[in-house]
């Protein structure tokens, strides 16, 4: 596949691309006019706090690989997860959905059941099968979470290949989910020795080869499990699990779990380098729901589990040299449900997109415009509601509602629900507009969140709609 060839120690300039901005698809095309379909790498981290990259602020962790991607590309200030805990959000990236849209998007975690055997509808069009009809060269490398089963595999939901696991977490050495082999190769369980971060890494590299020699663009999802519980560091064999999910780690083990994840995302985006496809090659970054105990989340506040802004803001980059300009920063408000579209735009797919909640990106950011939305969210614990409409945000939580500037209030601390009346009744009920739309909640098993999360300050919590999250859980 020729490409123009750019090293990633070289900041790529603009894309000379022409496209339609607004929303509309991206024709890119090469200098001699004929369309070439992008290679697309969608990289997800796990339970990954906004400001745990050192490019947003973190102070003890460094991540130099992820630091030049958004050097090269567009780093997002204003992106959220559908959801604050997993398999919801997965869900929403894979139908650019809401999550609340299916009954199956309400629960956490996601697992065989009454809820069914796969979160996904059967026969549904996920974004990976559509790219895979178009001809791409599939694949999913890490974390599924979204169907323990057989009916549940990604091979049944567009993905060529996969390698990977199909739960929570696993343990980073053992390679076990809940006491059990977790790690699987297609249909069948999988024996490897190695940290698992390095392991992706190098499957995920493995395959991009592969399909390059197929002469096939690759579309490939690399879902790590870092920096997810439990606390292991990449030279940590011999320590083993450094305590429970709610008793161990620490600070520094964080860190390296996050920098390693960091390292072996350098080493595929360099891989992607030497095959001479930086320049044809959509890179998104971002993870599926806001830190946990050890992740930075400054200057927010809330973690995983929660709809304030820690549990839902996430770092998010996209890198397109072909159509968009390095080095920018958008405030642009985007949502788990976009990269659905976005992917999609870039390949020239069509798709139903009355079937889709989430919008296009790339004509707004190649253009650098931005575009007002409103966005929602639901939550089962502790019965959590959220509007986010420009600088403003309800939040309900219980039947205790807030109403929050962010533009001066990033914490979420002052409460101006009573200084806005209007303001806040007109979100409250555009949030019940909203809801009407979505699955009914009735009946659904609620989710208490992390036992940190109890130390936020707010209201005070009952209890009796949530079950304890499992020890490896989403």
């Amino acid at each position: 596949m020729a490409s123009t060839s750019v090293t990633r120690r070289t900041l790529l300039g603009s894309a000379g691309a022409a496209a339609l901005v607004g929303g509309a698809p991206v024709r890119a095309q090469d200098t001699g006019g004929t369309a070439r379909r992008p290679n697309i790498l969608f990289i997800m981290a796990d339970d990954m706090g906004w400001a745990d990259l050192s490019c947003y602020g973190s102070r003890h962790i460094r991540t130099p690989e992820l630091d030049l991607l958004a050097a090269q590309g567009v780093k997002l200030t204003d992106a959220y997860a559908n959801s604050p805990v997993c398999s919801c959000t997965r869900l929403a990236l894979a139908t650019g959905r809401y999550n609340t849209h299916f009954r199956t998007g309400r629960v956490e975690p996601f697992s065989a059941g009454e809820w069914g055997e796969t979160a996904i509808p059967e026969g549904y069009d996920t974004y990976m099968k559509l790219l895979q009809q178009a001809g791409y060269r599939t694949a999913l490398v890490g974390k599924w979470h979204l169907g323990p089963t057989e009916r549940g595999s990604p091979l049944n939901f567009g993905y060529d290949e996969f390698f990977g696991f199909l739960g929570g977490g696993l343990d980073y050495f053992t390679h076990e989910y809940l006491g059990e082999p977790a790690l699987m190769e297609g249909r069948d369980p999988v024996e490897r020795e190695g940290y698992m971060t390095t392991l992706l890494a190098d499957e995920a590299i493995r395959r991009i080869e592969g399909a390059v020699a197929a002469g096939q663009p690759f579309a490939m999802n690399l879902h790590f499990s870092a920096p997810h519980w439990p606390w292991e560091g990449p030279e940590d064999f011999a320590l083993g699990t450094q305590g429970n999910h709610n008793d161990g780690g620490s600070l520094e083990v964080y860190a390296a779990m996050t920098e390693s994840m960091d390292r072996n995302t350098g080493r595929v985006l360099r891989a992607i380098d030497n095959l001479g496809l930086t320049h044809d090659t959509l890179v998104i970054f971002t993870s599926d729901n806001g830190g946990e105990r050890y992740s930075e989340v400054w200057p927010f506040r809330g973690t995983k589990g929660y709809l304030l802004e820690g549990g839902i803001r996430v770092p998010a980059i996209i890198r397109y040299p072909r159509v968009l300009r390095a080095g920018q920063v958008s405030d642009q408000m985007v949502a788990t449900m976009d990269w659905f579209p976005t992917m999609l735009e870039a390949a020239g797919v069509t798709y139903d997109v009355a079937a889709v909640d989430g919008m296009p990106l790339l004509g707004l950011l190649q253009g650098g415009q931005r575009q007002d939305r409103t966005l929602f969210f639901n939550f089962q614990g502790h019965d959590q509601r959220a509007v986010r409409r420009g600088h403003w945000k309800w939040y309900s939580i219980e039947g205790n509602e807030f109403l929050y500037d962010l533009s001066a209030d990033t914490h979420e601390r002052a409460n101006r629900k009573d200084a806005e009346p209007d303001l806040a009744a007109d979100l409250k009920a555009a949030w019940a507009a909203w809801d009407a739309t979505q699955s009914p909640r009735d009946g659904l098993p609620g989710y208490c969140g992390t036992p940190e999360a109890q130390a936020l300050e707010l209201p005070q919590l009952a209890t009796s709609n949530c079950k304890p999250p499992r020890a490896a859980g989403g």
